[in-house]
């Protein structure tokens, strides 16, 4: 990644007022795959969240690499200076590290992505999380939904970074939650898989509610699974009574609306729309 690829979020941000600071391994090319050693992201991470003056931490990009350094990672500075910790996907694994810790963050997206025209709507909707104005997230209904009012936590985000939290320090409690997920690039056949990892693991059986986001380019197998991501999801949360909202604006496409993950929320799903809600 280059200065070019996050120049218009830099231009963003000091429009917002903010001063900008750049991570010292920014722009490292010490792996051919990951931004940085493990080592010079951890440092990086570890520096930014000690500093009482940064205000916020947004993740650049997602990709792959973030559970691999979080366990080692002293969080507790956060408990004198909070700071919101922004991103999505990939970054789905400090959120649920964090949420352990009963910190709340925003998922949301990221710098990256700032100069895409189709991106107005996202940055927007960040803007209005990080300086605290109402967050409600009105979206379309779909036949598919089930209909009802609950209140509880937000939680969730990319389904493989949950899937890869269980049985780790991560490992969310999903009791009386509104669990999010969404996904991109993966078989039909291995979201059956992790859904099912989910309603084995217990996680989806005490939901308060389930949000499906966006299921972008999701692949079929040479002998097709036969089903969609809609019928997998469904499939797997047939016998719960919680309420369902699919065509939520969050995940790898636009608009990617922020939301607080670990916040206070009322989920609302109605036969015309749905709505979420947070206090």
């Amino acid at each position: 990644m280059s200065f070019q690829n996050i120049e218009a979020s830099i231009a963003a941000f000091q429009y917002w007022g903010l001063q900008v600071q750049l991570a010292d391994n920014l722009f490292s090319e010490k792996h051919s795959y990951l931004a940085g050693t493990d080592a010079e992201r951890l440092s990086d991470f570890q520096q930014l969240i000690n500093d009482p003056k940064i205000k916020a931490i947004i993740c650049a990009r997602g990709g792959y690499g973030s559970s691999r350094f979080i366990d080692q990672i002293d969080f507790s500075p956060l408990r004198e200076n909070p700071k919101w910790i922004v991103g999505f996907s990939d970054v789905t694994a400090l959120h649920l590290k964090l949420f352990k810790l009963g910190i709340q963050s925003i998922h949301g997206t990221m710098p990256i992505l700032f100069s895409k025209p189709e991106s107005v709507n996202s940055i927007q909707g960040l803007f209005e999380v990080l300086f605290g104005q109402k967050n409600n997230i009105e979206f379309s209904a779909s036949p598919e939904n089930k209909t009802g009012k609950v209140s509880g936590q937000v939680i969730g985000g990319n389904l493989s970074l949950i899937i890869d939290s269980l049985g780790t320090s991560s490992e969310p409690d999903t009791t009386k939650k509104i669990l999010v997920i969404e996904e991109i690039d993966e078989y039909r056949y291995k979201i059956d898989r992790m859904m099912n990892q989910l309603k084995r693991s217990g996680k989806l059986a005490s939901l308060s509610g389930l949000i499906i986001g966006y299921f972008t380019d999701i692949l079929d197998s040479e002998l097709s699974f036969g089903e969609t991501p809609e019928e997998i999801i469904l499939h797997h949360v047939s016998e719960y009574s919680f309420p369902i909202a699919f065509r939520f604006p969050s995940g790898h496409e636009n608009p990617n609306l922020a939301w607080q993950h670990g916040g206070e929320a009322t989920l609302i799903v109605e036969k015309e729309k749905s709505l979420l809600q947070f206090n």
